[in-house]
């Protein structure tokens, strides 16, 4: 395959290019509108769970949303309690009763016990709860609240519907923010590290050619499987690192086979048959260590999958048609003069490690170690109105619930019991339950909502998702009763996220480092360098999330990023950042095994193939390294916080594995293990012979 393309670049590399305009011009126009059909609404919740099931069996039997989906805020003239300031709210309500789409209104203008709650504890504002329809069209709710209530000062609109197009718009900004950063950047450092304007031009090329390529795929996968909007940030941030990273490494070696074999085909073969499968074998780890995580039952993680391993295969793809294209085209124009201090430095760096082994070895893993520790105390925080930036109306909303209303309820724990109009007695008895039930406040009257489905709704002490509503959920749900019954609401839709995401961790695992085994093992024949490959990929894992538990739960460095701590760390973010840094640290450690095993396969001792490895790819890994934290890293601009984290998170990984694991443990590792690293049994020996997926 790989011989296939450098022939066939080499023969029409003009050709191949245009073609590839082509594609790109096609995918900007087809594929670029996709950011306007990914879903906002997060996907933060396990659809098959009773949480969700609960929501869907109100929204059946009712034709209504489980819960109001927009909440309006409202400082009347008069005090609320007046009867001035109820016919104000009175008003709001007939107004946005009239909203298209609005199916009922509740305000403190009802005149019922319950109203009392939708009042501040100084009586001078107030807020309405409106629910939608469940078939209701959200983008014209929407479109219909801007136009009645934009721009009317004693209104502030929010609420699940607001907050969701909101933080879309919001990710929109960001995007744009973080492009307008790293662009100019990324120029600059590509200019400096690919040495000439031609060879910075390419990975730009190979980079907007991933990105809008796999606009494409992402726009067929959602036809079929709906994705999160947050998936663009991880497209357009890993596209550009890998895009950078994968011509980077390429144009390197390039460059050696001009110096040894001439200008011509052949130098293009030779780069494609070593580089150009380092390359293959480094975007399948990658893409099969991003798929993993369509494998947990949540929209976001499946998304963050679907995208990540989407946009390394289009990088790698990209990487090894466009860039031989551009070394046929350009040919010697593409030469830089060889830079032999870095080669010597790395070269001296590997043989003082390798000179105490075992010490390098020791004091790197214990710091890698201490740095993970934090991790452990991590504690989870459910993505809610705090996720929102400030500034933006419905995050405004949400603080004014939380800081001026009494047991505000608009966002209740939600009981939904089986049983027809017959069963009232059984549905007074669970409400009474509940009702003694340590952590709920209050509990409603049950409702019948017809369709053999009653309705129970129970006000929980505290923040609607905190210790004393989830551990009332959990006690509700662990009471037999003579009805079945589903609990919703926001606590019981965080722990359901959370077991669901428990529940597939030890299949993810599993499949991470059993896949990660096989291609490792397929591109060196060793049994060992895959297994201590996984526990460095381990420890660098560690250890980012160690930090990042430290800079966001602790709320250190708040003031420099520009956040403020929730006192935890959102559970997803935790998995697509160790997801993200296991792939790319398995990324940059085949890009050293790869000449590691060429050197060694070359006839170099143990030794001295580690340090021709390190060599040849310490500079390569460390630039790829900076210029994928800079991509990534731009995300630290963004204004939501989950995204900020992944961010962050990834670009001290990345970081991390090329300045300590690789120049330290891994020669100091390798060094300890001499031979033992390319032992494997003589049955695996020979099925890797017969596969044949050797550089030759």
């Amino acid at each position: 395959m790989l011989n296939f393309l450098a022939n066939r670049t080499t023969a029409h590399p003009r050709r191949i290019l245009l073609a590839t305009a082509v594609l790109v011009v096609f995918a900007a126009a087809v594929g670029g509108p996709v950011f306007g059909l990914l879903q906002t609404e997060g996907g933060f919740t396990n659809a098959n769970s009773d949480s969700a099931r609960a929501v869907v069996q109100v929204e059946q039997a009712t034709g209504l949303a489980a819960s109001p989906e927009v909440v309006a805020l409202l400082e009347p003239e008069s005090p609320v309690r007046t009867a001035a300031g109820r016919a104000e709210v009175a008003a709001l309500a007939n107004e946005l009763g009239a909203i298209p789409g609005v199916a009922s209104v509740v305000s403190a203008a009802d005149g019922r016990a319950a109203a009392s709650r939708l009042v501040s504890a100084d009586g001078n504002t107030t807020y309405l709860a409106a629910t939608v329809a469940a078939d209701a069209d959200s983008d014209a709710v929407l479109k219909a609240l801007d136009e009645q209530f934009g721009g009317r000062e004693e209104v502030t609109l929010g609420g699940l519907l607001l907050a969701n197009e909101q933080l879309g718009e919001q990710v929109s900004k960001d995007l744009t923010r973080a492009e307008t950063l790293a662009f100019p950047l990324l120029i600059l450092l590509s200019f400096i590290f690919f040495r000439g304007f031609r060879a910075a031009l390419m990975p730009l090329v190979v980079g907007m050619t991933t990105i809008l390529v796999t606009f494409l795929v992402l726009r067929g996968i959602n036809a079929i499987n709906e994705l999160s909007i947050f998936s663009v940030n991880l497209v357009i941030g890993l596209g550009l690192g890998l895009a950078i990273d994968y011509t980077l490494f390429l144009l390197t070696r390039y460059r050696e086979e001009l110096e040894r074999s001439g200008p011509g085909v052949q130098a293009v073969r030779d780069t494609m048959a070593t580089a150009g499968r380092t390359v293959a074998f480094s975007a399948a780890t990658v893409a099969l260590a991003l798929a993993t995580l369509t494998f947990f039952p949540l929209n976001f993680l499946q998304s963050m999958g679907y995208g990540g391993a989407a946009v390394a295969v289009v990088a790698a793809f990209a990487s090894l048609t466009i860039a031989p294209a551009f070394f046929a085209l350009w040919n010697v124009k593409l030469k830089a003069r060889e830079r032999r201090g870095a080669h010597d430095r790395w070269y001296r760096v590997a043989n003082l490690v390798m000179k105490r082994p075992g010490t390098i070895a020791v004091i790197t893993a214990v710091l890698m170690i201490a740095l993970t520790i934090p991790s452990l105390r991590a504690i989870w925080t459910p993505i809610d109105i705090g996720s929102v930036p400030q500034g933006l109306s419905s995050r405004t909303v949400g603080d004014a619930l939380a800081a001026d209303f009494p047991g505000q309820d608009s966002s209740p724990v939600l009981l939904v019991a089986g049983g027809g109009p017959g069963e009232r007695e059984q549905v007074e008895q669970l409400a009474g339950r509940v009702a003694g039930t340590e952590g709920i406040e209050s509990v409603r009257p049950p409702e019948y909502l017809g369709s053999s489905t009653w309705r129970v709704e129970a006000i929980a002490e505290g923040e609607v998702a905190g210790e004393a509503a989830l551990s009332a959920v959990e006690t509700i749900r662990s009471a037999p009763g003579p009805l079945p019954v589903l609990v919703g609401g926001e606590a019981a839709s965080f722990i359901d996220q959370q077991e669901g995401i428990g529940e597939r961790i030890p299949l993810a695992i599993f499949l991470l480092a059993g896949l990660t085994f096989v291609v490792l093992w397929l591109m060196t024949g060793s049994v060992i360098l895959p297994l201590k490959a996984l526990v460095m990929n381990a420890l660098t894992v560690g250890a980012t999330l160690g930090l990042l538990t430290l800079i966001f739960q602790d709320g250190r460095l708040e003031g420099w990023l520009d956040y403020t701590s929730e006192g935890g760390i959102e559970p997803t973010d935790f998995l697509v950042t160790a997801t993200l840094v296991f792939a790319l640290s398995t990324d940059y450690g085949v890009f050293l095994l790869g000449r590691i095993k060429e050197a060694y396969d070359a006839g170099m001792d143990n030794r001295e193939a580690v340090a021709t490895g390190l060599a040849r790819t310490g500079a390569v890994v460390t630039a790829a390294a900076v210029l994928l934290a800079v991509a990534i890293g731009a995300f630290v601009t963004s204004e939501v916080l989950f995204i900020k984290q992944i961010g962050v998170g990834v670009a001290i990984g990345v970081l991390i594995d090329a300045l300590v694991v690789r120049a330290l443990l891994v020669p100091s590792l390798m060094a300890l293990l001499g031979s033992w690293n390319w032992w494997s049994p003589k049955v695996l020996r020979r099925l890797h012979a017969r596969i044949g997926l050797s550089e030759s």
